[in-house]
């Protein structure tokens, strides 16, 4: 799950082209003068595709130019440098990549409000917390990359953000009242852009859909590419198999059918405030 979603669907479209030749992998290795494992393991997406990948691929495949072009096009992508670079030491896994690209991003929270939504303040509480044995350095470091982080909401055509939290996050008191009044109100700021959708599920939901924690959907139009993510503590997982997604899509539209509507949300959320 290293790769960008661009290099996914890289993989898919050479796979495409071999099967539209009329080509096993064995037969179009041996076209490629490749092995069959490594074909495999670009077709799959495991390994990445370079530029020249493409081009020998468009060589032997006899690929027209326009396609050529818009395959070689999206290799190039797939390669490009993002924002987060500049955090390597900070960004360890592929989540931001795959983030950033996201048309929809969908999240469960039951411990913190996302990371996209953080005051400044509350997520130095939250990361301080992570690093105990961190010093001012490191979690400065870790507080400015989650800021950045949180201006792909406001960026040319950004993503939709669908967020429900349990209602525990708007009572949990991270770095005392005025830190959680202001991050509460830019709860709700953030709750009224058009491209953010706020919800809050109650406790008298009781025994609910999200039970088993909190979790990330990552979409993107073509659902073939899209991410179901789950932070752990002694590792991430990135659950990509459709099947699987699709649970994870049925799960928190359930979880969303037992959450406050999003203007009932903003009532609960306000009156946190007050306490």
């Amino acid at each position: 799950m290293q790769n960008t979603v661009r290099q996914r669907r890289l993989a898919r479209e050479i796979r495409a082209l071999r099967e539209t030749a009329g080509w096993t992998t064995t037969e179009a290795a041996a076209h490629l003068s490749w092995s069959k494992s490594r074909l495999n393991r670009l077709e799959t997406g495991v390994a990445k595709l370079t530029e020249q990948d493409v081009i020998t691929i468009c060589d032997v495949y006899g690929v027209t130019v326009p396609v050529r072009a818009a395959l070689i096009q999206l290799a190039q992508d797939g390669t490009r440098r993002g924002w987060w670079t500049a955090y390597s030491d900070v960004f360890a896994g592929s989540y931001v990549g795959l983030e950033d690209e996201a048309h929809v991003i969908k999240e469960w929270g039951v411990q913190l409000v996302p990371g996209l939504l953080q005051t400044e303040d509350y997520a130095r509480e939250v990361i301080s917390a992570g690093l105990r044995d961190g010093d001012a350095e490191q979690v400065h470091r870790r507080v400015m990359a989650r800021m950045a982080r949180r201006t792909l909401l406001g960026r040319p055509n950004p993503p939709t953000l669908h967020a429900v939290l349990d209602e525990a996050v708007l009572h949990r008191p991270i770095g005392g009242q005025e830190v959680m009044r202001e991050q509460l109100r830019t709860l709700l700021i953030a709750a009224r852009k058009p491209n953010v959708t706020v919800q809050v599920l109650p406790f008298t939901a009781g025994i609910h859909a999200g039970m088993d924690g909190a979790y990330i959907i990552l979409e993107y139009p073509n659902p073939a590419d899209d991410v179901a993510y789950i932070a752990g503590t002694v590792g991430d997982v990135y659950v990509d198999n459709p099947d699987h997604v699709k649970r994870y899509k049925v799960s928190f539209e359930r979880i969303c059918e037992e959450a406050l509507t999003p203007d009932a949300s903003e009532v609960m959320i306000a009156q946190a405030m007050k306490e």
